[in-house]
């Protein structure tokens, strides 16, 4: 049996400065990744901010807060340490950075230019960025004993480690360093640069991307050319920080076949990106009262009050009872086989709640059952 997961003695140690949550849709990452939280600031006494990615609305409720936004706000009704909440907004984060990293008039012209408009809101992997972008912000500012990281769903989450590569190849391609050309060859069109035997080319990009796109974007490149190095430079420090012994990633998971073959997919990859995996949360396990009694034995003695009649209740409880007997059998297998391929990665095991956490106390006593 792999062994069990001691979330308390991670969150308790003052070495681990950031705790990231991942795993796919469904299985109650955010609300595992606000319950870690709590129970950091509450019984721990950390300083603690909780960054959720995942553009689900569940965790201001949770929390109290009437919503959440790309600042920290203080979670009121937490005893001992200090929990603040945010929600990331990338475009407002990719602004910051921008203003940041450039003087005002600089910044003005990026913001006007329609291709960073468009990157910023809608650019397939920016929200991956930003987030790292912020958790490097956050990380940066010294000011948390604790940052927990809700990240978006596993195939996502994967992005959220893969982003910034992704970004800094599309920024340092070679096709965008040569739209740098015509600033740096005195306004000239790129495309006058080239040679005759160029023009058939000139020709199909302009019919396809269109000459405004192309103006646009060799504006926003031009604009930006100056932040490229710091880009790359951020986001290589970020994943230092993701690989460094301050930081332990969560899998969170359901027991179902699909959820825990994307942990086991997102498991492995932490050990190859040198990662540290602190364990697997298996959320939402369904267990019987009367583990003694079997699906087939329920269905049986319900099949015999149906014959005796006047028993509709009873034998429907019954009924009830095998399915979730035999549910609990398929959650059980589907774990056995997990922890058969990953005998070394650490388990927690949360039951399933009968209905969604939705205050301050039910995130306790979620963090109480991770912590077993």
């Amino acid at each position: 049996m792999p062994p069990q997961l001691d979330a308390d003695a991670i969150l308790a140690d003052n070495s681990i400065r950031i705790v990231v949550c991942c795993g796919p849709g469904g299985v109650g990452k955010t609300t595992t990744a606000a319950a870690l939280a709590l129970r950091a600031a509450e019984l721990h006494g950390r300083h603690t901010v909780v960054l959720t990615i995942d553009p689900a609305r569940r965790l201001a409720q949770s929390l109290g807060l009437v919503e959440l936004d790309n600042t920290p706000r203080q979670v009121k009704g937490v005893a001992g340490g200090e929990l603040f909440a945010m929600m990331l907004d990338m475009k407002r984060t990719f602004d910051e950075v921008v203003l940041a990293h450039t003087d005002p008039n600089r910044a003005e012209e990026i913001f006007a230019n329609p291709f960073y408009q468009a990157m910023s809101s809608t650019f397939s992997g920016t929200q991956e960025y930003m987030a790292m972008e912020k958790l490097g912000q956050l990380r940066a500012t010294n000011e948390w004993d604790l940052i927990v990281v809700d990240t978006p769903p596993s195939r996502s989450a994967l992005d959220f480690l893969d982003a910034p590569a992704r970004l800094a190849r599309f920024l340092d391609g070679r096709m965008l360093r040569l739209l740098l050309a015509p600033a740096r060859a005195g306004g000239r069109s790129v495309f006058s640069l080239m040679t005759a035997a160029s023009a058939m080319f000139t020709k199909v990009v302009h019919k396809i991307v269109g000459a405004q796109l192309l103006t646009d974007l060799s504006g926003f490149v031009s604009a930006l050319d100056s932040m490229f190095g710091g880009f790359r430079e951020r986001a290589e420090q970020t994943y230092r920080i993701l690989q460094d012994r301050e930081t332990a990633f969560f899998v969170v998971a359901a027991p179902e076949s699909d959820a825990l073959r994307e942990a086991a997919f997102f498991s492995r990859r932490l050990g190859e990106e040198r990662m540290p995996l602190a364990g697997l949360i298996l959320n939402k396990v369904h267990r019987v009262e009367a583990p003694a009694l079997s699906a087939d034995e329920s269905l049986a003695a319900a099949a015999v009050l149906d014959e005796l009649g006047d028993h509709t209740a009873t034998a429907g409880t019954l009924r009830i009872h095998a399915a979730l007997a035999q549910q609990t059998v398929r959650e059980n297998r589907v774990a056995a086989e997990f922890r058969a391929a990953h005998p070394t990665v650490p388990v927690a095991t949360v039951a399933a709640l009968a209905s969604d956490v939705h205050d301050l106390d039910g995130l306790r006593d979620i963090g109480a059952a991770l912590t077993g």
